[in-house]
């Protein structure tokens, strides 16, 4: 059982760490203008409200029902079938596979924000010999930031619930949104502003076609944390006074409004430059510090705050990431917060440097397993398959497995009756369709 528990912000803003990630505040941007803007964010913002936060609320239930880890969760509120439906709890297992890959993205952050202060690329050219040299050739650098990403990681997960996360939550959560508030002010001043909110904004439905419908149900349901058991752990450690719809509607408002500022900033400074809009780590460590530059010191500091931010952002997430696994080693297997932390951390990073590894050119070949290398494959075997299937095999359990008189007593009061029966249609039927129709589309199968 819990030992610590969240204060009711503590959980919001750990919970908003987790959900605001790295890939939202680089990935969204682009696909909302790449997708009709205006008339993608509204399909988003529905999509959201009845895919991710139902989701997400279905995942807090679990954790507040039981107060347990995610494996003894969904044990204690199955009715029958128990040895079966405790697998529905190794979702963690996603959790640390994302892990994996995920801290090495932010080792590279952290080698940026060093870059910002010593020497930024004076064209994009520039900037792309450093990132490839960076990513391919350079593996002392790599597993050296990597493993203080790691560390910082670990140490906070080992510290607990209000000690660690929840703490670290309240210093990097309110530092992220004022530095992404800082560059948004600053990007006021330019002309390419408007152009920026009009790419994200102004409805194009030149640009809106079905799968941009399929390309809004899969971040709505990927960007809220969900489908790997980081939102059951959490919930499972938030107090017992706790509204947990709006704490959902909360994180959820909180991870759409900063991935929109960071759009707003990241495509002001693009546009301003002339550039066309570009997604991903050519955006991140290619295209943007080359722009950076052209502001001279201003450039630095801008360059710096921004990196940071994302570093920050990406913290936030992994410790969330972190914290499933952990919880489940220290309550079955009667290992204390600090020896399990260390260990599954241990085991994961080696499998991280070995992710790592498969970038670059001395090892690509011989840790690529058909069309990918080990990065690529937890990458995609994560977000195509396991995500997707967390997701839905939660949906399924909330909605037909637990007791369904005790689940709508419960959520009845935070919610009106017609809500609810809005919420357990969703749970029930749009969530396993959508959900099941993006992960057949991930596949390749459609």
């Amino acid at each position: 059982m819990i030992k610590e528990r969240f204060t009711r912000v503590g959980f919001i803003l750990a919970a908003s760490g987790s959900a605001v990630g790295l890939g939202n505040i680089w990935k969204f941007p682009y696909i909302a203008g790449d997708n009709g803007g205006g008339v993608f964010v509204l399909v988003y913002l529905f999509t959201i409200a009845f895919i991710g936060i139902s989701v997400f609320i279905a995942e807090s239930y679990i954790g507040y029902k039981t107060s347990q880890n995610s494996v003894s969760a969904f044990e204690t509120l199955a009715p029958e079938n128990k040895n079966i439906w405790k697998f529905g709890g190794f979702t963690f297992v996603t959790a640390l596979a994302i892990l994996s890959f995920y801290v090495i993205v932010i080792g590279w952050l952290f080698q940026y924000v060093v870059l910002s202060f010593i020497h930024l690329p004076a064209s994009v050219a520039e900037a792309e010999s450093i990132f490839m040299t960076l990513l391919t050739q350079d593996i002392s650098s790599q597993i050296f930031y990597f493993i203080i990403a790691f560390a910082i990681i670990a140490y906070t997960v080992s510290k607990g619930v209000k000690s660690g996360i929840e703490r670290i939550n309240k210093i990097l959560m309110p530092t992220l949104i004022l530095i992404l508030l800082g560059l948004l002010a600053y990007s006021l001043s330019f002309q390419s502003f408007f152009d920026a909110f009009s790419f994200m904004f102004y409805p194009n439905f030149e640009k809106f076609h079905t799968e941009s419908i399929l390309v809004a149900v899969g971040h709505a349901f990927f960007t809220l944390s969900i489908g790997m058991a980081v939102i059951i752990t959490y919930s499972a450690s938030m107090s017992q006074k706790t509204d947990i719809v709006k704490s959902s509607v909360i994180v959820a408002l909180l991870d759409t409004v900063i991935a929109l500022i960071a759009g707003l900033v990241i495509f002001t400074i693009l546009f301003n430059a002339g550039y066309e809009s570009s997604q991903g780590a050519g955006l991140v460590f290619i295209t943007l510090p080359a722009l950076f530059y052209e502001f001279g010191f201003v450039g630095n500091i801008l360059a710096i705050s921004f990196f940071i931010s994302l570093a920050f952002a990406g913290i936030t997430s992994a410790v969330s990431i972190l914290e499933p696994g952990v919880r489940y080693i220290e309550e079955t297997k009667n290992i204390n917060r600090k020896q399990s932390t260390y260990v599954i951390s241990s085991i994961i990073a080696i499998v991280g440097i070995f992710a790592l590894l498969s970038n670059t050119s001395s090892y690509a070949e011989l840790l690529t397993i058909g069309s990918k290398n080990i990065f690529d494959w937890f990458d995609y075997l994560s977000s195509a398959i396991l995500l997707p299937l967390g997701g839905i095999i939660t949906a399924i359990f909330v909605g037909f497995i637990v007791d369904q008189n005790q689940l709508k007593t419960l959520l009845l009061n935070y919610m009106s009756n017609s809500v609810y029966k809005v919420w357990l249609f969703s749970i029930r039927y749009l969530v396993p369709f959508g959900v099941g129709i993006v992960m057949i589309e991930k596949i390749g199968l459609i």
